[in-house]
């Protein structure tokens, strides 16, 4: 739902603003990310200033995003409903 919704695209379009809303290094080695990569958890906010996506991401040192590359969705709003992510799911 979140790429289907274009959702990391309006954002680096500035469609939507980034706010971090929480950042902290991660727990190595479990990351696999180098060091001084923080993970952060990023809300993504519509022009009203309502969240409609959080995600989590590694970013590097370097300002790459690590792991896949791409922010992992946690929570969407689509259509006025919340969708969160079963973190036992998986």
């Amino acid at each position: 739902m979140f790429n289907d919704g274009g959702y990391w695209l309006l954002a680096q379009r500035g469609d939507l603003r980034r706010a971090l809303r929480k950042t902290r290094h991660p727990s190595p080695p479990r990351a696999r990310e180098p060091p001084c990569t923080q993970s952060q958890i990023v809300a993504y906010l519509d022009v009203n200033g309502r969240e409609v996506a959080r995600v989590h991401q590694y970013l590097r040192p370097d300002g790459t995003r690590g792991a896949s590359g791409r922010p992992d969705p946690k929570r969407l709003v689509v259509g006025g409903t919340l969708y969160v992510l079963d973190p036992t799911d998986g």
